[in-house]
């Protein structure tokens, strides 16, 4: 006969009865006139999972009050979102058309009518600006974007396989950040043809080599741990491995590293425009208009002062909020 005898398991704060014999059952509930529910295990399971999305949870919330608690990352995050807003919302917010040719109107001040005055066309410069953030976020944010999915998967390549795939790699990205980024982007530009497009093309093919860096150092630390060692000695395969374990612990710095770059590519972006190498006419830009108004720069100087105070507006708020999510990411710097 098999023998069986209750059991008491307590789970939380809580008190549950099981059946002790193989293939026993564990209440729902605490324990209550007998009643028989889950296979053994289920409940447990279910205790686990509910206690894990918990602390993530908890752990999210806190993470969001460190970080919100410093001053620099609220102030940067709201002057980043208002320049999201300001790009999506455009057309209702631009008073004019960005390519409204007004000459009878042209050079003129700033006043209320024109609140950061006209160019050499008449054409309203804070309409130009506002529909201008549409190109410079674009570039930043899509080219950033590309590089930092070639940089994470030749880093991971290199950091998790080393030898001579690692020394190929390691080597292609010195020799690329050897070349100065604006210098081999303007090469880039110059080869493929001036367009917005190309523009993203060329700061994403210049801008990997950051990413690819750190990924691979992150790599190289983490594939000498011991639970990467245990996971290879299981038989996991290393797509698993990279993508469920190791990326995973990488994330904290790549997405530091992400609004670090952010600023450098706009920066750059409306740099090539200023020489004529990014968005092409009548499409505004920041440095395209910068461009334009330095032929009048005594005559006219908002059409300089105005895009370039943009500009580092722009910049100073990401920098503020990349160096505060640094700081909150990192245990050292958190204090």
């Amino acid at each position: 006969m098999r023998k069986e005898h209750a059991i008491n398991k307590c789970s939380g704060k809580k008190m549950y009865r099981m059946n002790g014999h193989a293939g026993g059952h564990v209440l729902k509930g605490p324990y209550s006139g007998g009643q028989v529910y889950d296979k053994l295990g289920e409940r447990e399971t279910r205790d686990i999972t509910d206690d894990t999305e918990k602390w993530y949870s908890s752990t999210k919330r806190e993470f969001l009050r460190i970080l919100f608690k410093n001053k620099g990352a609220l102030l940067g995050s709201i002057i980043i979102l208002v320049f999201i807003l300001v790009a999506i919302l455009a057309p209702y917010i631009a008073p004019y058309s960005y390519d409204e040719v007004d000459l009878p109107n042209m050079l003129q001040p700033p006043s209320s009518s024109y609140p950061m005055g006209t160019d050499e066309l008449g054409r309203d410069i804070f309409s130009r600006i506002i529909y201008g953030a549409r190109v410079s976020l674009k570039v930043s944010i899509f080219s950033v974007g590309i590089a930092l999915i070639i940089g994470v998967v030749l880093g991971a390549i290199a950091g998790y396989f080393g030898g001579v795939v690692d020394y190929i790699i390691s080597g292609l990205t010195d020799i690329v950040w050897s070349f100065p980024v604006t210098l081999l982007a303007i090469a880039f530009v110059a080869t493929l043809g001036p367009s917005l497009n190309n523009l993203i093309l060329a700061l994403a093919l210049t801008g990997w080599t950051g990413f690819t860096r750190l990924v691979r150092g992150e790599f190289l630390a983490l594939r000498e741990k011991d639970f990467i060692l245990a996971a290879k000695a299981l038989g996991i395969p290393d797509r698993k491995i990279v993508f469920r374990h190791m990326l995973p612990n990488s994330l904290a710095p790549i997405i530091v590293l992400f609004t670090m770059e952010l600023p450098k590519a706009i920066i750059v972006e409306s740099s090539l425009s200023f020489l004529g190498l990014g968005a092409q006419p009548p499409t505004p830009s920041w440095g395209s208009i910068m461009s334009t108004g330095r032929s009048y720069i005594m005559e006219a100087p908002w059409i300089f002062l105005f895009p370039g105070l943009v500009i580092a507006i722009l910049v100073l708020a990401v920098n503020l909020f990349g160096d505060a999510l640094r700081d909150t990411l990192d245990p050292k710097l958190r204090n």
